[in-house]
């Protein structure tokens, strides 16, 4: 293990995603939103007991970032990417080993014995998902684990690096240590803004970690909370406030910064802080309605596809099409899951 090395190393919130439809009526009871996600407070916590004893209920491995690690290994040969993150000694962590393993992800999770490993309560409402997660062991990551035996040497050897905006609710010295080491290393390091919450709630955090990141990617809902967050005088123009992130300040001045922000079923955006005024649009092919299951874990489909891609060495037009690739597969299945077997997207 000490000597297998990785390309692509991944850090966030191990989660198992409890999935339901027709929740119509957990969104009223819950005060939630249909395409939203969220942390779960006081109110929310007994909606996990409730969907599992009154609804029929499925269990996807999830975690944005290691859904999108998983992503990146479907796409790329074995031994390509890595994971961590912190779970609990339970059932839940070993169905999330189970789904890496069929993947090709390796993951060198920090255990907590005596933990519950985190969930995802996932409310499907017609082609919609609304996200209400309670960390548990997840936000017990330390700082310490990148240090240890096993993790030190997959940091120093990884090309590039990813980190869900969720892992800043609790982790930002963690994500300022990783990105700033890869920024001085001249490494790339992607950064999902994963919510609109990361940017209204969370936007110091946020702005910490922004000068070390070569890549963001996000939906028009983060965006439009990025603007709003930041006081751009535009909340609402995708090309306006990928310029305005691409070209604010970077350490590393090496790399340009690259800003993805995708649409749903519309088109996907990239600025680059190379030609700031030249967004360029890249078209979705729309998929049948009757063919889409959900819509969870699209996002990170798409992440990972693009990430994929960006370390097999692709153009950057080429990630945002095997992204979008990623993504209409992942829709087409329950939760964050790719059809077997493998269909290469490369």
């Amino acid at each position: 293990m000490a000597s297998q090395t990785y390309q692509l190393f991944c850090i966030g919130n191990p989660l198992l995603d409890v999935q339901v439809t027709n929740g119509e009526e957990l969104l009223k009871k819950y005060d939630l939103k249909a395409n939203d996600a969220i942390l779960a407070e006081e109110k929310h916590m007994s909606i996990y007991d409730e969907i599992v004893n009154n609804y029929k209920v499925t269990y996807v491995a999830g975690g944005a970032s290691q859904n999108a690690a998983r992503g990146a290994a479907y796409v790329l040969p074995p031994n390509s990417v890595v994971y961590t993150g912190c779970v609990g000694d339970d059932n839940l962590a070993e169905q999330l080993r189970a789904a890496n393993k069929r993947e090709g992800l390796q993951e060198v999770y920090l255990v907590k014995p005596g933990q519950q490993t985190g969930a995802c309560a996932v409310v499907i409402t017609g082609h919609h998902r609304s996200l209400v997660t309670t960390l548990r062991a997840a936000e017990m990551f330390e700082q310490s684990h990148l240090s240890s035996p096993v993790v030190a040497p997959l940091v120093d050897a990884a090309k590039v690096f990813y980190v869900e905006g969720f892992f800043l609710t609790h982790g930002t010295p963690i994500v300022l240590e990783l990105s700033r080491k890869a920024s001085a290393a001249s490494k790339t390091f992607v950064l999902n803004f994963s919510a609109p919450f990361i940017a209204q709630f969370f936007n110091s955090q946020l702005q910490s970690v922004l000068p070390y990141c070569d890549v963001i990617i996000g939906n028009e809902t983060e965006a439009e909370a990025y603007a709003v967050a930041s006081g751009l005088p535009d909340t609402k123009n995708l090309a306006a406030i990928a310029k305005a992130v691409a070209i604010s300040p970077k350490s590393n001045k090496s790399l340009p910064r690259v800003v993805i922000f995708t649409h749903g079923a519309e088109s996907t955006i990239l600025v680059s802080s190379a030609a700031p005024d030249s967004p360029k649009i890249f078209k979705v092919n729309p998929i049948d309605d009757k063919l889409i299951v959900d819509t969870n874990g699209a996002g990170d489909a798409f992440a990972g596809g693009f990430l994929g891609a960006y370390v097999a060495g692709k153009s950057l037009d080429e990630c945002v099409e095997v992204g979008h690739k990623m993504g209409a597969m992942c829709v087409q299945l329950v939760g964050p899951q790719f059809p077997w077997p493998k269909v290469s997207v490369l």
